[in-house]
């Protein structure tokens, strides 16, 4: 198996793959393949597995895709950003956002990482539903915008909008604490809670996070206070992109990757 990474803000992956060897997605994330590939859409392990994959944001199906010959598929992401490849060992895990899983070996395996404090879960919209990938194999992940990479020593914290986080080493304890201060609260703009990373561990954070792209899309709408608000036929088209843009978002957010 070889992989190639290509573009900058748009990237695909373009994977070539021996007689029997196997790729598999989450839906809708294939973007062009030989005719050696075959494709096979299932649960990934039945109803519950399917259902469990539901829950933590993830599609109900899986799709693989082997090789019946010199195979060669491509897969990328829905938004801009980079792909980042991930080899790990037998039983060595990466925490991840919902939306970042792009594809894997199918030795890798797919599931819900539920976090241990309550406050992550009551208060930590996506965080409460992060999924965990586990080796052996090699597994691409998605980030949105361009990726910071840190290392967190025993002990050391890193309090970050929740958006911003994109993955992380299971070593690494996830929390959600509250904004201190009254005026921080009501005029900081960063809401009410922000992620708490201990460690230690390596992380990867993301610039761009989808929410706030659709956020800011969402200001160019009529009454959205923004200059898309303008009347007119050049508001009108303005107006008629932003909302096909942000359709396209918010379906994507809502759907999964159906």
């Amino acid at each position: 198996m070889r992989y190639t990474i290509s573009g900058t803000v748009m990237q695909t992956v373009a994977i070539d793959l021996a007689p029997g060897e196997t790729i598999y997605s989450q839906t809708n994330t294939m973007a062009w393949m030989n005719d050696a590939i075959v494709m096979d859409t299932h649960t990934g392990g039945g109803f519950l597995a399917g259902l469990k994959r539901s829950f933590g944001g993830g599609s109900f199906f899986v799709t693989d895709f082997t090789a019946n010959g010199a195979g060669h598929v491509a897969f990328a992401p829905r938004f801009p950003g980079a792909i980042i490849p991930a080899q790990l060992g037998p039983g060595q895990s990466l925490i991840c956002r919902k939306e970042t899983f792009l594809c894997a070996q199918k030795s890798i395996t797919l599931e819900l990482a539920w976090q241990k404090r309550l406050g992550a879960g009551f208060f930590g919209g996506d965080g409460f539903i992060l999924q965990k990938v586990t080796g052996p194999g090699i597994v691409w992940l998605d980030l949105s915008g361009e990726v910071v990479e840190r290392d967190l020593a025993p002990g050391e914290r890193l309090l970050v909008h929740a958006g911003h986080v994109g993955m992380f080493e299971p070593s690494i304890s996830f929390d959600i604490q509250m904004v201190r201060g009254f005026r921080n609260v009501l005029f900081g703009g960063e809401g009410l809670f922000l992620a708490t990373l201990t460690g230690p561990g390596h992380l990867w954070l993301q610039s761009m996070p989808i929410l706030n792209l659709a956020e800011e899309i969402g200001r160019y709408l009529p009454g959205g206070g923004g200059d898309g608000a303008r009347s007119g036929a050049g508001g009108a088209l303005a107006t008629g992109a932003a909302l096909g843009a942000v359709g396209g978002i918010l379906g994507g957010l809502l759907g999964g990757n159906e």
